[in-house]
């Protein structure tokens, strides 16, 4: 497996390509200046840019270089900021911190942040029109996108979890099904994506599915982990809030002993899924699943 310092040089460098790409691509077009502002302050507001990240990952594991799969998974990075800058609003999770620095909706006003994420949504899927491969490929992956955001996915998955918010009691399946939705199908249809932009078979992206969806579980418990141990500095947001809030945890079903070990079985479950493939991508691949679940912030 690759070494950890490697591992996050590549996650470095590689999120510098999306930050880069994101910078330019507003350009050249007649946006209001104040919403302009408002989508560039949440989607250069730094963070991990995992999910472009893994797109292009697994896209360069199936063949594909880099800069082919840079618009899409570009996109994948604005619909999720669009996803961040809805969730922070009062009606949501009523969060003033994102990534260090106030929430859209206290930089500028509600109004604006909730057209800000329109926005970044919809330009989205201008941006996976610029990508440069086979149309069929290209039209694919943008329905498994969708698919992962939208209703059945991530959209729903936040319904789910403001319904379950503030009630007693929640069976483990059920706190499953709710990430499974609101995190992890993005993280999972991000993976799947680059697969498909490079013709990988059904074969490989069922492994690669099955990566990402293991990967989506260990990475929700280790940010509810980080919601109980981690503070509000290290973490760029307001430690503490889903217990506030009353949100299903699973440090709240769990306890932390008990939510670490879970999280670790399903980094293992992550790598395993990556057994036929090999080369620096899939070491890649694998060291990032275990980062998962040992990461500071």
């Amino acid at each position: 497996m690759m070494p950890v310092p490697r591992m996050k040089e590549l996650l470095r460098e590689r999120g510098q390509m999306v930050e880069s790409y994101l910078a330019t691509c507003f350009d050249g077009r007649p946006i209001p200046q104040r919403l302009k502002d408002s989508m560039q302050y949440s989607l250069q507001a730094g963070g991990k840019r995992l999910r472009p990240v893994l797109c292009l990952s697994t896209a360069a594991m199936c063949g594909l270089p880099l800069q082919d799969t840079l618009p899409f998974a570009s996109a994948i990075e604005m619909i999720h900021t669009y996803s961040l800058v809805h969730d922070d609003l009062p009606a949501m999770d009523d969060d003033d911190l994102r990534r260090g620095k106030p929430s859209n909706h206290k930089a500028f006003d509600e109004a604006t942040a909730i057209l800000a994420g329109d926005g970044l949504l919809t330009d989205a899927f201008l941006m996976m029109c610029r990508s440069p491969l086979a149309p069929p490929r290209v039209l694919r992956a943008v329905g498994e996108l969708a698919l992962a955001a939208g209703s059945s996915g991530m959209v729903g998955g936040q319904e789910w979890d403001m319904i379950f918010t503030g009630k007693a009691d929640i069976a483990l399946e059920e706190l499953k099904g709710i990430h499974a939705m609101k995190t992890g199908a993005l993280l999972r249809a991000s993976c799947v994506c680059g697969a498909m932009l490079a013709g990988a078979s059904d074969e490989e992206l069922a492994a690669i599915g099955s990566y990402g969806a293991a990967l989506g579980v260990a990475f929700q418990i280790a940010d509810d982990i980080l919601d109980v141990v981690a503070d509000t500095a290290t973490l760029g947001k307001p430690v503490g809030s889903d217990v506030v809030q009353g949100k299903k945890t699973y440090p709240a079903l769990l306890g932390l002993e008990k939510s670490r070990a879970l999280a670790q079985d399903q980094a293992e479950v992550a790598k395993a899924a990556l057994a036929a493939f090999s080369g620096p991508e899939a070491e890649f691949l694998l060291a990032l699943a275990e980062y998962t679940v040992n990461r500071a912030a």
